[in-house]
Formats: C-alpha cells, sequence, structure tokens
C-alpha cells in the first residue's frame, strides 16, 4: 500500500506548476496591459478620457470573462484528456468551445453597437464620461469576437502544456499598442490627436495581430494539437454533453460573477466622479496582480486535470494541499507587494488632490483583500473546479455575490450613505469570507475529484 504524505514529492509537479505560473502569469499581465496601456497613457491625456476608457473596459471585462469562462471548461477537461495523451478529443473541445465562443462575441457586438449610450449610462451618469466612452467604444467593440477566438485557442494549446507561444504573443501585441498608442493618442509625428480613439485604434491592432500569430503557430508549429489538420469543428454528440455539462457552470459562475464587478463599479460611479477615477486607478494595480492569481487557477487546474487523467488518487490529494501552501504564500507576497509600491504606482497619475488620496486608501484595501483572493480562488476555480467539481463553485459565487454582496453594496452606498472606502469593503469583502466555505470543500476529497474523460 503507497504511503500517504501530505505534500507532494513529484518533481514533475512543482516543474510543470512553476513553469505554467511563471509564463501564463507573464502572459496574462502582459495581455492585460493591452488595455490597461490605454488606461495608463489616457491618465495623462485628461481625467474624462481616463474615465471614458475605463468605463468601456467594465465592459470589455465581462468580454474577457465569458472568453475565460468558455476557455477554462475546456482546460478542465482538455487537461484530463492530455493527461492520458489523447489530442483528438481536444480538437473537437476546441471546435465545441469556438463556435460558443464566437456566438457570444457576436451577440454582445449587436448590444453595443444599437445600444452603446444606455449600457454606458449604467456605469456613470456623467455626460462628459460618457461621450468619450461611447466614443472609445465604437472602436473597441470590433476586438472582442477576436479575443473570444485567439483566448479559446491560448486555452487549447495551455490544456497540453504549450504556454510560451501565448507569453510571445502577448508581449509583441503590447509593443505595438503603446507604439499606435503614442502616436495616435497625443498626436506624434504628424499624425492627429485622436485621443481615446487613438487608444482604441491601438488596441484593435493588436487585437487582430494576436489573432493572426496563433493562428500561423498552430497551422505550422504546433507538434501536439494538430488541430487545423483535423476536422476540429465537426459534431460530436458526446463531447458537446461533456462540454456542455462542465461549462455551463463555468459559464454561470464567472459571468454572474463578472456581470456584478461593472455593477460594483456604478454603484461607485454615481457617487462622485473622484471616486470612478481614484477606483479607475486602484483597480489597475489590483487587476495587474490579480492576472496573477488568475494565473495560480489556470495553472493548478492544469496539473491536478493531468493528475485526474492519470488516476492516482494519493498524489492528486498530496497536490491539492501542496497547493493551498503555495497560494497562500504568493497571496501574501502580492499583498505586501502592492502596499509598498503604492506611492510609486500613484505618481504615473494626474487626479485631484481629493481623487489621489483615495485612491491611495483603496489600494490599501485591496492589498489586504488580495491575501484572500490568492487563496479562495485558485483553490475553488483551481483545484475544486479543475477537478470536475464545477457546480459548488457556482453556487458559492451565486450565493456570495448575489445575495450578499451586490445587496448590501447597494444599502452601503445608498441607504447608510457610507464613505467610498467603507463601501469598496463591502464590494470586495466576498473574497475574504469565500475563504472557509473553499477550505471545508477542499477536504471532501470524495465530492470534487471526479474523471471527466471516456
Amino acid at each position: 500500500m503507497e504511503k500517504t504524505k501530505f505534500f507532494t514529492r513529484e518533481k514533475s509537479f512543482y516543474s510543470t506548476l512553476f513553469r505554467l505560473l511563471i509564463i501564463v502569469g507573464l502572459q496574462n499581465i502582459v495581455s492585460y496591459s493591452v488595455n490597461m496601456t490605454d488606461n495608463i497613457m489616457l491618465g495623462n491625456y485628461g481625467q474624462d478620457a481616463l474615465a471614458g476608457a475605463a468605463t468601456v473596459n467594465q465592459i470589455f471585462f465581462v468580454v474577457q470573462q465569458f472568453a475565460l469562462a468558455i476557455g477554462e471548461a475546456l482546460v478542465v477537461l482538455a487537461s484530463q484528456y492530455w493527461g492520458q495523451k489523447r489530442p483528438e478529443s481536444i480538437g473537437v473541445l476546441t471546435g465545441i468551445a469556438l463556435k460558443l465562443g464566437v456566438i457570444c462575441g457576436a451577440v454582445i457586438f449587436i448590444v453595443v453597437t444599437v445600444i452603446p449610450v444606455q449600457v454606458l449610462t449604467i456605469f456613470t451618469n456623467d455626460p462628459a464620461i460618457i461621450a468619450e466612452g461611447a466614443a472609445y467604444l465604437s472602436i473597441m467593440k470590433y476586438t472582442f469576437i477576436l479575443f473570444f477566438i485567439s483566448s479559446i485557442l491560448m486555452s487549447a494549446l495551455r490544456s497540453v502544456e504549450t504556454v510560451r507561444i501565448s507569453f510571445i504573443i502577448s508581449v509583441i501585441a503590447l509593443i505595438v499598442n503603446v507604439m499606435i498608442n503614442y502616436v495616435l493618442i497625443y498626436g506624434r509625428f504628424g499624425m492627429p490627436r485622436l485621443g481615446v480613439r487613438g487608444a482604441a485604434i491601438g488596441t484593435l491592432v493588436a487585437r487582430i495581430l494576436e489573432l493572426t500569430i496563433v493562428i500561423f503557430y498552430i497551422l505550422f508549429k504546433d507538434k501536439k494539437l494538430n488541430l487545423f489538420k483535423t476536422n476540429f469543428l465537426k459534431r460530436d454528440k458526446i463531447l458537446t454533453a461533456d462540454y456542455t455539462k462542465i461549462a455551463i457552470p463555468v459559464i454561470l459562475s464567472q459571468v454572474l460573477w463578472a456581470v456584478s464587478v461593472p455593477m460594483q463599479t456604478a454603484i461607485l460611479g454615481h457617487l462622485s466622479s473622484d471616486a470612478i477615477a481614484a477606483n479607475s486607478v486602484a483597480t489597475t494595480f489590483y487587476q495587474y496582480l490579480k492576472v496573477i492569481v488568475v494565473a495560480q487557477s489556470s495553472a493548478s487546474a492544469v496539473v491536478i486535470g493531468m493528475a485526474i487523467g492519470r488516476g492516482n488518487m494519493n498524489e492528486i490529494k498530496a497536490q491539492a494541499r501542496t497547493l493551498q501552501v503555495i497560494d497562500v504564500l504568493i497571496g501574501i507576497l502580492l499583498g505586501l507587494g502592492l502596499f509598498l509600491l503604492r506611492g510609486p504606482l500613484l505618481s504615473f497619475y494626474s487626479l485631484a488632490d481629493t481623487a489621489m488620496n483615495l485612491a491611495d486608501m483603496l489600494i490599501i484595501v485591496m492589498s489586504i483583500i488580495m491575501v484572500g483572493m490568492s487563496y479562495q480562488m485558485p483553490v475553488s476555480m483551481g483545484v475544486i473546479r479543475g477537478g470536475g467539481d464545477a457546480k459548488f463553485v457556482m453556487i458559492m459565487n451565486m450565493v456570495s455575490t448575489w445575495v450578499i454582496v451586490i445587496p448590501l453594496s447597494f444599502m452601503s452606498a445608498f441607504w447608510w450613505h457610507w464613505s467610498v472606502v467603507g463601501v469598496v469593503i463591502i464590494i470586495q469583502s466576498d473574497q475574504i469570507f469565500k475563504c472557509l466555505p473553499t477550505f471545508l470543500r477542499v477536504r471532501k476529497y470524495d465530492k470534487w475529484i471526479k474523471k471527466l474523460t471516456r
């Protein structure tokens, strides 16, 4: 009988985990920077332009979460098939995910094309911010379907442990975006001074470049998926049913949470213009570190999925315990780093004194929240959901967000008239209290360790 071990001693686990974590984390940071470059560079252009772009980025955040959910559902299934070295099924699953992603992207595109101002009014009632946001959105909307396709393709590559190309693609896209932004936002080298429109053009070109490179890589360089060498878009009722079973709770969980984030931003946006500017700045840095936490979740899902595909129960449990300790340590480092670097980071912005002081206080709050998020998100969305239990994460997120956080956020802002800092604490509180149900669930191995392959 194999001796039970608390931590895993498999060298391949650590090498795979940290390789995925580092490369996916860097790729996420750089990819996120494509949009946040607009935020930072517009911060020196004007406060209304900054707030307008930040408002549209709340819409893109919903797009991002849809794409992430579709991709993560693919990773949950595909990583188990990869653990069994069965790439042909991964190709078909990728085709299923791509079709769903294109449909979602098209629906969001139609909505923001038909009623752009009405959508922006959800987040702010300031006419100047709405005008800047509408100009930004009129171009940014064309990036949505492109992002869905490239994101899902990179998720398929990640499920077979191919991650370096995603990082390279994101770096190239960021460089192109910064160059175009510099020329078109400020009107350099004889080009027109386009402000938010220039920032949106830079992002659109970057997204086109991303998709072109990933398709080229899969066509000519990839040796694992062989995606375009097979009929990956063929109908497969069995795999479609398997994917749907995982995708529905993953998408519901991710999207209902994602919809709540712009609603929370809208609450702050209706308090004051200083509140929306300060929250925009503070969440920029918070989101930068959050993409590392998302990388923790993604890497955890891949290694746990592969372990379940191989079928060693003791090793799966040891890996789950090891991942929890690593997540807590990373959370402490991220929270401490955010707290200590808040001064230098805020110096990039030209805001009113009130907005600057408020941003400083919000970053302090978020540095504490970061520790809780770094545990509960990778464990719930990486280990538990990656192990096959997507329903638990869906229920936990729905209850915590829509039963607790959203109602309390509205009451604290509009009934009790709390300060902006108090409202933000309520908005972010679920990242702390979700740690307990996550900890209790991950200890019940028979509830979340599920073999999904056929």
